[in-house]
């Protein structure tokens, strides 16, 4: 049986948008699958899913590491005893980030020998398909063995969770030369060449993140691919808004609701965020995905690789 924990009242339209969107997954999900909801009992009501109740809320405003720390009988902090503890396979939320990086770093830490862990997102590509991006925000500086470990981490969720054989991994440059870029990506790209652990290609522009004829992850640190993050989701606003159709797979992709969340890599559990403003159907997809990456073993595997 695996259990999938959802903290009931992250988001801007908790608990409301978390129920509807778990009745929604539950009803696409395995009879293996066990949703455990965390939050208010007296908010979230009954359904097919197990409810925790927890007296307190970690909010958007509250400074992560103090609320993490202060409000134990919270929706996050009771989420995260749960899957330190193994009683769930992994932990999902779309309410404050940086509590939910708290949580990630001190409740399951890092496995291991990861430098920094890092949160990654897939992006749409031309002619169907998804390629990964990371870093998206998490560190938005990184040295250049914690890029190639990036290459490492983006490699195994995109041949584990994505389904993609051997997939090429790319550091996103000003320029395809290896000799193009700033000191940390010129350094990078010499650690990274000569690596066996997984498929370098090379460095990419800005040009290719969409085309799919190049790479299936793209490495860079968190604030370049923060800003592609942002710029992504706003074509589709923009399309949407300028009356296109946006319904292919191409617009469908840039859509966060259709996404769902972003996972947490490097950690000793299955750990993903999602967006504040989820509606039911990004929470929806954020438990799919969620269940998809526990099921795919790539936490074991990451670990394995780096004992």
């Amino acid at each position: 049986m695996i259990r999938i924990g959802v903290d009931a009242m992250g988001g801007d339209f908790a608990p409301e948008a978390v129920v509807s969107g778990t009745m929604e997954a539950v009803s696409v999900l395995g009879d293996d699958v066990r949703v455990v909801l965390f939050g208010d009992s007296g908010l979230i009501g009954q359904g097919p899913f197990e409810v925790v109740h927890t007296s307190e809320v970690i909010t958007m405003s509250d400074h992560p590491a103090q609320a993490f720390q202060r409000k134990l009988d919270s929706s996050l902090a009771v989420g995260f005893g749960w899957l330190k503890a193994g009683k769930i396979d992994g932990f999902a939320s779309a309410g404050n980030t940086g509590a939910m990086m708290v949580g990630s770093m001190y409740s399951v830490k890092a496995i291991e020998g990861i430098i920094r862990p890092t949160i990654s997102s897939h992006i749409p590509v031309v002619g169907g398909g998804t390629a990964l991006l990371l870093d998206v925000g998490l560190n938005v500086d990184c040295k250049p063995d914690v890029l190639d470990q990036y290459g490492l981490l983006g490699s195994i969720y995109a041949e584990k969770v994505l389904g993609i054989s051997n997939p090429r991994v790319a550091l996103l440059s000003i320029g395809e030369e290896r000799e193009k870029g700033n000191l940390a990506t010129k350094a990078a790209y010499e650690i990274m060449e000569g690596t066996r652990r997984y498929n370098f290609v090379g460095n990419v522009e800005g040009k290719h993140l969409f085309t799919g004829d190049v790479a299936d992850v793209i490495v860079c640190d968190g604030f370049v691919g923060n800003i592609v993050l942002k710029q992504a989701e706003s074509m589709y606003e923009i399309a949407q808004g300028l009356g296109m159709d946006v319904g292919g797979a191409f617009y469908s992709g840039l859509n966060y609701e259709n996404i769902g969340g972003t996972p947490v890599l490097g950690v000793n559990s299955v750990v993903t965020v999602g967006h504040g403003r989820s509606t039911p159907r990004a929470i929806c997809n954020m438990i799919l995905q969620t269940e998809k990456t526990v099921r795919s073993g790539f936490v074991k595997q990451i670990r394995e690789l780096l004992a």
